[in-house]
């Protein structure tokens, strides 16, 4: 009984670490034809550069014997006052959709809005790596980039709450996909 009345009126867990700020430096840039986040309706089509810079060229050595890699970039056209600005969202703006914390979906709006995609590779020349997949528009800052390994990146028995597999069901039907 008192465990369990620790439990419920205890209070939250502050982090033990000082928490100071990170610096990102992008090591790239994305370029496509796309130029807003309304273009991004079928991306999983959507052929795109990323275009290092120079001084890292060499770091792509070997990355063209991968098909898959993981992108993790920053939505750079996200407004400051939006970025963290709701900590519960209703996913895709969709009142349908429940009421979820911002850290329960992969909305855009969040306190450090590091983005990742998984995409096809197309091919690697020079400091250029060409991929398709990638739901990012012209312009974006890329973090990083890393080899996609089924092993570790995907996880067969993973679940998801009813309204994301209802949500891409209906993309798979041809309905409009909600950002």
């Amino acid at each position: 009984m008192l465990d369990r009345l620790r439990r419920v009126f205890s209070r939250p867990e502050e982090p033990t670490a000082d928490l100071q700020p990170i610096n990102l430096t992008p090591i790239g840039v994305v370029r496509n034809a796309v130029k807003d986040t309304d273009g991004l309706g079928h991306a999983e089509e959507l052929e795109s550069r990323i275009v290092l810079r120079l001084e890292l060229a060499d770091a792509l050595f070997g990355l063209d014997t991968w098909s898959h890699l993981l992108v993790l970039f920053w939505p750079h056209n996200l407004p400051d006052d939006v970025r963290g600005s709701k900590h519960r969202l209703h996913p895709r703006d969709d009142p349908e959709n429940p009421l979820q914390g911002v850290l329960a979906t992969r909305s855009q709006i969040r306190f450090n809005p590091i983005l990742v995609t998984a995409v096809r590779l197309l091919g690697v020349k020079g400091n250029v790596v060409r991929v398709r997949g990638l739901d990012a528009i012209d312009g974006t800052p890329v973090l990083d980039i890393k080899p996609y390994v089924p092993r570790f990146d995907s996880v067969p028995d993973a679940r998801m709450p009813e309204w994301v597999t209802r949500a891409t069901e209906d993309t798979e039907h041809g309905e409009p996909q909600r950002r």
